[in-house]
């Protein structure tokens, strides 16, 4: 498998990608630079705990249906990662996060008040970079952000009247996962110079595949005994966060269900419970219907891609859903 988690990679493309993975890196790192060490230290703090960089790289790929050597990709794939970094400061000190990425959080750290203002360090970069692309490119930026935002709202309000808990769920995937990994694709296809068609597909597609990628770390938290997902399997049992799996049996009707429904609806601190619960989860339809439901997103991301042109971008795009399934086997 190729360093960047995609199979069957053209090795013209992948030099291309690797290569400007390390400008993307280069520029995220510099860019946080200022004149206060203390806001470059907590700002560096999730930046070199690494992660996967879905997002730049979907920038990159989209790139390749355009001229992909253009600067501004490097640009709008770094206001990308920067974005995401920053959501993810406000979303640990929502959470009381004391690990992300493996290492400790900000708020854990420091405290959630410089947490929430090195998020907001972030936001203020991605601006300034931002201004450099053009009304365009700030414009899809505001409208992913507001999406970011009520996503989060919903999530914290809970249950939108006349949606059931799984359509609810879903919803807050898109918008607060699909909507940022939809701008990635959208900006890199935008300043590669590619067609308005291609920039409408690949931007559906991003979203489709952030979707997809979301609900597939759901499953693995249930039916991973690793730390695959980049948390200790069980962890959204143990904080009563309702995810993929167990919204199935929430939202189940079969009174075989009763006593798990009413285990799963507050979060579970004995640790023997929470074992056996994922015993029960591993064997339950819930797991299936799952899988079913992520692979069926995946190949509809896949359908998509149809209009676009045959070649390297096209068939890593592929196997970047493919890829999704995989883990979730």
């Amino acid at each position: 498998m190729s360093r960047l988690g995609i199979t069957g990679l053209d090795p013209v493309l992948e030099k291309d990608l690797l290569a400007g993975m390390d400008q993307v890196e280069s520029l995220l790192r510099s860019h946080i630079l200022g004149e206060y060490p203390f806001v470059v230290e907590t700002s560096r703090h999730l930046v070199e705990a690494g992660g996967k960089r879905l997002r730049p790289m979907l920038t990159l790929l989209a790139s390749h249906f355009g001229d992909a050597t253009r600067r501004e990709v490097i640009e709008a794939a770094v206001v990308c990662e920067l974005t995401h970094l920053a959501t993810l400061y406000h979303d640990d000190v929502m959470d009381e996060a004391p690990k992300r990425r493996g290492v400790e959080s900000a708020n854990k750290r420091w405290d959630n008040s410089i947490a929430i203002l090195t998020g907001d360090y972030l936001f203020a970069k991605t601006s300034r970079l931002l201004a450099g692309l053009g009304p365009d490119a700030v414009r899809l930026h505001a409208i992913t952000f507001e999406r970011l935002v009520i996503g989060q709202i919903c999530e914290t309000q809970g249950r939108t009247p006349g949606l059931t808990l799984l359509e609810h769920y879903l919803k807050v995937v898109a918008d607060k996962t699909g909507s940022l990994i939809a701008a990635s694709a959208h900006y890199g296809a935008q300043m590669s110079g590619a067609d308005q068609q291609t920039i409408e597909i690949l931007s559906a597609y991003g979203e489709k595949i952030g979707v997809v990628f979301q609900l597939a770390d759901d499953i693995i938290d249930i039916a991973s005994t690793t730390f695959e997902s980049g948390k200790t399997p069980g962890t959204d049992l143990r904080e009563g966060v309702p995810t993929l799996v167990t919204l199935f049996i929430l939202d189940s009707q079969d009174p075989a269900d009763a006593e798990l429904k009413k285990l799963l609806s507050a979060p579970i601190t004995d640790e023997a419970v929470v074992e056996s619960t994922l015993t029960t989860l591993r064997g339950h339809k819930a797991l299936q219907q799952a899988r079913e439901l992520v692979e069926s997103y995946a190949a509809d991301a896949v359908a998509l891609l149809a209009p676009l042109p045959d070649g390297p971008a096209k068939s890593a795009l592929v196997e970047l859903s493919n890829a999704v399934i995989t883990r979730t086997s």
